[in-house]
């Protein structure tokens, strides 16, 4: 079903003509306002590429995804996982005088962002950083793909039969997802927040990974709930305790681990204080409720995070991402899964973000 747009404006900064459409009513202007503010940030530093910008302030990313053509270079989860994004940036590489930002009120409301103006100020001016921050070590991440293999628990008398090729299946798409986000997915976000620092907005860009890590220490009360069903599935027959164990391993790292992407930069550009402000708060109200393993490989992470050079070709890249799922592959060995994994080289992907 159309959507019906209840707000449309054009609006000038400087050489950029900014257009506005909306199928929401309330809370429309401010974001106009942070997204004038950020376009002015980024202009200052004479770094901005873009003549036109059209602004989609949407209920949901449904239009958005709808529209998607079939070879789109989506975030890692794909469609499903686009729609709960907060915002958006979709762009050509090859032509940067454009871009379209969608930001998803549902999301934003979510994670508590709606109704502040910091936030949106860092979020917007993260998704705009992504074209500015294009390199050749991102530009090498496209052209790599991880492919999993031997997902196979241990020991083997724990393993259920016939269930057990199942779990194993739906193993190895979790940690799929999370391979490409960690390893594939990686070097985008970590110098896209480094441009964002940068370039004027950092505060901003603290201002909502404070937010986050907030998010982050009040989700681990729902983790007790995920640990009561997966251990009531042991005595059914659907789980055995290592299989149980593993999953919510999974689901640590899958939840949690993403967090070193968005504090790394701020070691990288040489803002300790701040980043250890936001270590602080998970080492202190996160990670005691988590798999032991986690903050391990938390930190183990994060370095490789903060040692990311921004020239890197695709083979010196690969050596890069096979130090980064190793860390995964110890982890997850340590809880009875036996993974391997090829990483190589590829043809390049798509040209949105």
């Amino acid at each position: 079903m159309a959507r019906t747009v209840k707000h449309f404006s054009l609006h000038r900064i400087g050489g950029t003509e900014l257009r506005v459409v909306a199928d929401v009513e309330n809370g429309v202007i401010p974001l106009i306002q942070v997204e004038e503010a950020v376009i002015r940030g980024y202009a200052q530093q004479g770094l901005w590429p873009c003549r036109s910008v059209t602004l989609f302030v949407l209920q949901d990313l449904q239009p958005l995804i709808r529209q998607l053509h079939a070879g789109a270079n989506l975030p890692p989860g794909g469609t499903a996982a686009l729609d709960h994004r907060p915002v958006v940036n979709v762009y050509d590489l090859a032509e940067r005088a454009s871009c379209h930002i969608f930001i998803n009120q549902q999301a934003m409301r979510k994670e508590g962002y709606w109704d502040n103006p910091l936030a949106v100020q860092g979020l917007l001016a993260h998704e705009h950083a992504h074209p500015l921050a294009e390199n050749e070590t991102i530009r090498s991440s496209r052209c790599l793909q991880v492919e999993l293999s031997n997902v196979v628990l241990r020991p083997q008398s724990e393993v259920l039969s016939p269930k057990s090729s199942e779990f194993e299946l739906r193993t190895k798409d979790l940690l799929t997802l999370l391979a490409d986000k960690l390893c594939l997915y990686a070097p985008r976000e970590v110098f896209a927040n480094d441009m964002t620092i940068r370039s004027g907005f950092g505060e901003a860009l603290l201002h909502l990974n404070r937010l986050n890590v907030l998010n982050a220490s009040r989700n681990v009360a729902g983790r007790e709930e995920l640990r009561r069903q997966l251990q009531q599935e042991v005595p059914r027959g659907n789980l055995t305790p290592t299989a149980a164990d593993l999953l919510l391993l999974i689901g640590d790292l899958k939840g949690y681990l993403d967090l070193a992407l968005e504090v790394a930069p701020f070691y990288r550009t040489e803002r300790e204080i701040e980043a250890q402000e936001l270590e602080t708060v998970l080492e202190t109200k996160v990670f005691p409720h988590l798999e032991p393993e986690v903050p391990r490989v938390y930190t183990a992470l994060r370095e490789q995070y903060v040692a990311l050079n921004a020239d890197l070709t695709p083979d010196e890249l690969v050596a890069w991402g096979a130090e980064v799922l190793n860390i995964l592959v110890e982890a997850l060995t340590e809880k009875g899964l036996i993974m391997q994994y090829r990483l190589r080289v590829a043809a390049g992907r798509g040209e949105e973000k």
